[in-house]
């Protein structure tokens, strides 16, 4: 409270207070070094270099932000469920600083309106506004330290706009469960990256096919590899409730058992006809 008295008292002589009101109506406090934050929402699109010629943009800040977000969550959940054993608190941080989940709470914050970029607007698929927040995450921490950094994590994003309980009972990793489904019917699971390439806005794109027993079986794009995997897992289960697919799927197993099978036996019949 004192600290936010001093920075208003500070205003009152400074020229320029907009930026200053701007990001304390974001964050819900007044910034120290004002430069931190307004390098979290530059774009490297913006070709922006300092005088010595270094690149301007929030990567480095993104990167620091990442690690303190998961430090923070995980402090978080780790405190608000005492009885929850490894595994589910793994698998609730997860759902929390997943791409589309950082995306979603960026546009709530309203961050995704301050970012600063060149050429199109951002593309509704992208994940320029959640990586914006974790380069503000990684500024907050440099100004502020970790206390700070930890109670605008907890109070200005996952006491208002994330539901702890809901979230912990919502599957989303499909990945995993379509490995858990393969490894049940003794199936042979294939993800492969077909392609790789980077879209108008220079953001990478990847593309994953998935294939069970030979069959292709889910195919889709994302901004990351992990995501394109999803994605393709997510499609691939709607594929299998399909009972041509599952047929098709257990007939290939079967003819390739039966290869194997004549194969064995040519073997052991020329190893016969050689003894």
């Amino acid at each position: 409270m004192l600290r936010d008295t001093l920075h208003q008292i500070r205003l009152l002589f400074k020229k320029d207070k907009e930026p200053y009101l701007r990001f304390r109506r974001l964050l819900g406090f007044y910034p120290n070094r004002i430069q931190w934050y307004q390098e979290a929402l530059v774009h490297r699109s913006t070709g922006i270099r300092s005088q010595q010629g270094r690149r301007i943009n929030n990567e480095r800040l993104e990167f620091l932000g990442d690690a303190i977000l998961g430090a923070v969550i995980t402090d978080i959940i780790f405190k608000r469920y005492p009885n929850r054993q490894e595994g589910y608190l793994t698998n609730l941080r997860s759902k929390i600083v997943q791409r589309d989940a950082l995306n979603h709470l960026a546009v709530e914050l309203g961050v995704d309106k301050l970012i600063r970029r060149a050429g199109q607007p951002i593309h509704h698929n992208s994940y320029t506004s959640g990586n914006t927040l974790e380069a503000l995450i990684g500024a907050i921490y440099l100004d502020q330290g970790y206390a700070r950094c930890r109670q605008f994590i907890e109070r200005r994003i996952v006491d208002r706009y994330i539901d702890l309980e809901r979230l912990s009972h919502r599957e989303t990793n499909h990945k995993s469960k379509l490995i858990e489904w393969a490894q049940k019917h003794k199936l042979q699971l294939d993800f492969t990256l077909l392609n790789q390439y980077t879209d108008g806005s220079s953001s990478p794109i990847f593309e994953t096919e998935i294939q069970i027993e030979g069959i292709r079986i889910g195919k889709a794009k994302g901004f990351s590899k992990k995501e394109s995997q999803q994605k393709a897992a997510r499609i691939a289960f709607k594929a299998i409730k399909r009972t041509n697919i599952v047929r098709d799927i257990l007939v290939r197993q079967e003819q390739n058992s039966e290869r194997l099978s004549d194969l064995t036996e040519t073997d052991a019949h020329t190893s016969t006809l050689h003894d």
